[in-house]
């Protein structure tokens, strides 16, 4: 009904961008088409049209011959080329049109294929050569009716009237301007197109990007405790193998978990208008971040309670910890985190703490934790802090906004 609308309020949807068979490419390397069909029927056009104009012109011009019809025949003819040669051909059905006028034959059709060339020149760049052969044209019609006709057929023919020149100068004009009408709009539809594309593609792009930011930070957590699980259970294999089944069954949960979140991120490159399987996370699992964090030798305090939040900002949230917890799990040396949550002034601040040392470890971490944290909250217009403390460990803190709140608040 939208789409309905806008129609009827403006221009038709093929005038804003372009007719359909526009929207494909033309810089493909691939030469340009042939006309045949147009080029066939103008020409039968052009054939038959001046025999009714001799008919309606006859005793004031010639008479067609033989010679009329092949000079008729190829400046239709020409239009085969247009696209391939426009400048040529806008030059020779020009030259041609000057010797069928010249010779007195009766005007009529065939100047629709100077007009056509001219187009087809003017809308693929050449301005100026169709200007220049219309010019011509123009120049060599002047020339031809006002001094050079005593000598010209028809025999006993008079000077023609400037108003007639006015009249072939109004048809010039009116010949250019449509062609530079034709131009402009075609140079926006390929603007628009470019835009377009463009669009796309930074769309895909953005995509893309979320997609593998989700996936580093579903992987970085679930693999630094199966790393450190792994390295448990190989250390106590013969010296306490209790301890050791401990481990590879925290590995199990955890890699089955990872699997898990791996296949619903990948449920967002399903067909669009899918619903997603799986509500993404939230801090409403935080307790199970804390239970994985302690799989992986990390005791970790939580303070304050999260409000309700949007989903994007839920999920935002929930990854900040998380990618923070890992950074602890495989860069500090302490064994203990805190978490705390916090809303003042329409935001949800939220802070991860450890006592450090840094120990230099890396479980086969990018490095792109702390980037994809900043990135996750500048979408969402927050902000990222984190660095060493002044009294030893790391602080990782995030603000971010909550706009659903504070519409809330004011109605």
């Amino acid at each position: 009904m939208e789409q309905q609308h806008v129609r009827r309020g403006g221009p038709p949807a093929w005038w804003r961008h372009g007719p359909p068979w526009r929207e494909a490419p033309e810089d493909e390397g691939r030469p340009a088409r042939w006309p045949w069909r147009s080029t066939a029927l103008l020409t039968v056009f052009v054939l038959l049209g001046s025999n009714f104009a001799a008919h309606a012109q006859e005793g004031e011009r010639a008479a067609l011959d033989p010679f009329a019809r092949v000079l008729l025949f190829v400046a239709a003819g020409q239009l085969l080329w247009r696209y391939r040669r426009p400048r040529a051909v806008v030059f020779g059905t020009a030259a041609t049109v000057a010797v069928y006028l010249g010779a007195g034959y009766p005007y009529g059709p065939v100047l629709l294929t100077v007009a056509v060339a001219c187009f087809s020149a003017v809308v693929t760049g050449h301005r100026r050569a169709a200007w220049a052969a219309l010019g011509t044209l123009w120049a060599a019609h002047v020339l031809v009716a006002h001094w050079l006709y005593r000598w010209l057929p028809p025999s006993g023919d008079d000077a023609a009237s400037w108003g007639q020149e006015i009249v072939v100068a109004t048809w010039v004009v009116a010949v250019v301007a449509l062609s530079e009408l034709a131009r402009a709009r075609r140079e926006q539809w390929a603007r628009e197109r470019a835009e377009r594309a463009q669009a796309a593609r930074r769309r895909a792009d953005e995509e893309r990007l979320r997609i593998a930011r989700e996936l580093h930070d579903v992987l970085a957590h679930s693999i630094s405790v199966i790393n450190v699980q792994a390295g448990v259970g190989l250390a106590l294999l013969d010296s306490d193998p209790e301890q050791a089944r401990a481990a590879l069954t925290t590995i199990k949960a955890a890699s089955k978990e990872a699997l898990g979140e791996v296949r619903q991120v990948l449920d967002t490159l399903r067909a669009p208008g899918d619903a997603p399987r799986a509500p993404a996370p939230g801090l409403d699992r935080l307790p199970e971040l804390v239970e994985a964090a302690a799989d992986a030798g990390l005791t970790v305090g939580v303070e304050g309670t999260a409000p309700r939040l949007p989903p994007g900002t839920d999920l935002a949230a929930f990854r900040i910890v998380q990618e923070a917890l890992t950074n602890v799990v495989r860069h500090s040396g302490s064994r203990h985190a805190r978490v705390r949550l916090a809303t003042d002034d329409d935001a949800l601040r939220l802070s991860v703490d450890d006592d450090g040392p840094a120990t230099g470890a890396d479980a086969g971490g990018s490095g792109n934790g702390l980037a994809g944290m900043r990135e996750r909250a500048a979408a969402l217009g927050g902000t990222i802090e984190a660095g060493p403390r002044p009294d030893g460990g790391f602080r990782v803190v995030a603000v971010l906004p909550l706009p659903a709140r504070r519409e809330e608040e004011e109605r």
